[in-house]
């Protein structure tokens, strides 16, 4: 049984590693935070969207914001997708393909950031939402997680975790990526 385990940390340290090495991916956390700490110094907020463990993270990131990540500091402006009465409401009345996007019809703002979280890419609902927040006249940053993704072709940047054989792999990347933004963002704006 040690086996599996040292064998899943090694392939965790392998992906991190394929990661870390590759400036883009830096260059484009780097762009993603200044987009962030731009609009919310501007007074606006981000909202964050994503299913299954990718609404947990963003609901991670949300929380780390609006509460508290590593220093005291003012309650800074953002808000995940994951009231279950409007996502049943919506799936019941829309489909489920609408949850994320009526959201954000009503509540995002021109300037506000949309961070869309797929592993795939190619959840329908997020890249409605996408299209939602670019109607909005909002920034879009996609974290993803694979080539093909739709999600690309909707997002100012994408922030992708580099291909896996499963999706858990993706999310080790994304949790460390959302650590990071929130972390630059704390850094780089003026309370």
């Amino acid at each position: 049984m040690t086996d599996i385990i040292k064998s899943d940390l090694l392939e965790s340290k392998h992906i991190l590693e394929q990661y870390i090495y590759d400036e883009k991916n830096v260059m484009n956390i780097k762009k993603a935070g200044d987009i962030m700490v731009s609009a919310l110094e501007k007074g606006k907020k981000i909202i964050a969207c994503g299913n299954g463990g990718s609404m947990c993270d963003a609901m991670h990131f949300a929380e780390e914001l609006t509460g508290r990540f590593r220093e005291d500091r003012p309650s800074i402006r953002a808000i995940a997708i994951s009231d279950s009465s409007h996502i049943t409401c919506t799936a019941n009345d829309y489909g489920f393909d609408h949850i994320f996007s009526r959201y954000v019809e009503s509540m995002g703002n021109e300037g506000d950031v949309l961070l869309a979280i797929s592993t795939s890419g190619k959840s329908e609902n997020v890249i409605n939402a996408a299209l939602a927040a670019r109607s909005n006249g909002m920034k879009v940053i996609g974290l993803t997680g694979s080539d093909g993704s739709k999600l690309t072709d909707v997002s100012d940047i994408e922030i992708r975790a580099p291909k896996s054989l499963h999706s858990d792999r993706i999310q080790e990347i994304h949790i460390k990526v959302i650590h990071i933004l929130i972390h630059y963002i704390e850094n780089n704006m003026k309370f």
